[in-house]
C-alpha cells in the first residue's frame, strides 16, 4: 500500500508516535455507514470480521492503487529496462509460455488480472507484508477481477472484486467482507526470483511490459522498510522466538520457515516439502533503487518435483494470519 508523501516523512522521524496517530485516526472512522457511499454493492450485514476497527486506510483511496488487467506482454529478449538481480514472480501454467511479472511494477499496482493456459488468475503483492500469492480468479463458476480497496488489516492489503465488491485478505485469499465472506480463492504454485534467473531458465518466456502509468518504476518507495524495527499500522501481536518482526519466512500451508535458517542450510526437506535457497535475487524494500537492494535469496518449494503454492512473507503477517501456525525454526 504506498504511502503518501505526508506519512513517508512523517514515518522516517517519529515511526512509532505516527504509528499509534494514523491507528487511533483509522480505529475511529472505522464504521461501515462512513464507507457505504464509497462502496454501495458491498454487502456489509456479511462478515467475519470480530470488529470495524481492524480495518485501517493504507493512505490512498479506492482504487489510488490502480490494479492492471490484461497486461501486455513482451519476449523476454525484447525486455531492456529490469536489472539482472530485481525480482519477479514467475507463473508458470500447463500449455503456455512461462511469464514474469516483475516487483518493480506490482509495487507501483498490487494487482495483475490476466489469464494463460484457460486459467484466469490474479497475480498480488503487498509491500507491507512482502507477499506476493497468485491466486485462480474463479470463485462459485464466476471469474472475478481484482481491485485495490485502499484499506488494510494487520498491514495487509485488502482486495475487493469488482463483481460484488466483495472484500478479500490478500495473504490468505480469503472473502472477509460481502457476497463472498468466507470464500476462499485457490493458490497457485507461483515464486520470486531474480530476473536473472527467470531469464537463464525460460529464454522463450514472456515478460510483463511496463503499464502505460506514470510511476516510478524501478524506483522503492519503501525505502529501508524490511530493516525496521516494526511494521507500518500494525499493532498485533509479535512473532516468537525471537525472531525479527519484518525477517522474511517461507510460509507453506500454516508452517514457516525463517529464510535466514534456509539460507544457512542451502536446501532442507521436512514436513513432506524440500525447500531450497540460492543467492542472487535483491530485496525489493531495501535501497531506493529495487536493483541495488541486498541479496535475499529465491525460494523454491517443491513437492514430488513439482512446485508446491508458497509465500515469502515477513514473520509479523505470519503471526498475525496464522496465530496456530507452525514455526519450524529447527
Amino acid at each position: 500500500m504506498l504511502m503518501n508523501s505526508r506519512m513517508k516523512r512523517l514515518t522516517t522521524a517519529i515511526p512509532a508516535a505516527l504509528a499509534v496517530l494514523v491507528l487511533q485516526a483509522g480505529m475511529a472512522m472505522a464504521n461501515p455507514d462512513r464507507w457505504r457511499a464509497e462502496w454501495p454493492l458491498t454487502d456489509f450485514t456479511k462478515t467475519n470480521i470480530e470488529s470495524w476497527r481492524e480495518i485501517l486506510s493504507g493512505g490512498p483511496p479506492r482504487d489510488g492503487i490502480p490494479a492492471l488487467s490484461d497486461p501486455q506482454m513482451i519476449r523476454v529478449g525484447d525486455e531492456t529496462r529490469i536489472g539482472e538481480r530485481e525480482p519477479v514472480v514467475t507463473v508458470e501454467i500447463d500449455g503456455a509460455l512461462p511469464r514474469a511479472y516483475p516487483i518493480r511494477y506490482l509495487t507501483w499496482h498490487e494487482i495483475v488480472n490476466d489469464s494463460a493456459g484457460g486459467v484466469p488468475f490474479a497475480v498480488t503483492y503487498c509491500p507491507l507484508c512482502n507477499s506476493a500469492p497468485t491466486f485462480d480468479r474463479r470463485v462459485d463458476g464466476r471469474v472475478l477481477t481484482f481491485g485495490v480497496s485502499g484499506k488494510l488489516k494487520d498491514s495487509n492489503l485488502i482486495m475487493y472484486d469488482n463483481e460484488t465488491e466483495s472484500w478479500w485478505q490478500q495473504v490468505i485469499g480469503l472473502g472477509i467482507v460481502g457476497t463472498y465472506t468466507d470464500a476462499e480463492l485457490r493458490p497457485l504454485p507461483s515464486w520470486m526470483e531474480s530476473w536473472a534467473e527467470f531469464k537463464a531458465r525460460n529464454p522463450e518466456g514472456i515478460v510483463m511490459a511496463e503499464p502505460p502509468w506514470p510511476r516510478s518504476y524501478g524506483r522503492n518507495p519503501y525505502v529501508n522498510y524490511d530493516s525496521s524495527r516494526r511494521p507500518f499500522l500494525y499493532n498485533g501481536e509479535m512473532p516468537p522466538f525471537d525472531i525479527s518482526p519484518l525477517a522474511r519466512v517461507v510460509r507453506v500451508g500454516n508452517r514457516a520457515w525463517p529464510v535466514s535458517r534456509l539460507a544457512e542450510l542451502g536446501k532442507l526437506t521436512e514436513a513432506g516439502v524440500t525447500i531450497s535457497w540460492n543467492a542472487g535475487q535483491a530485496s525489493a524494500l531495501d535501497s531506493r533503487r529495487i536493483d541495488k537492494g541486498r541479496d535475499v535469496g529465491t525460494i523454491r518449494v517443491r513437492q514430488n518435483g513439482k512446485d508446491v503454492p508458497h509465500d515469502v512473507m515477513f514473520a509479523f503477517a505470519f503471526q498475525a494470519f496464522y496465530p496456530d501456525g507452525e514455526w519450524m525454526v529447527k
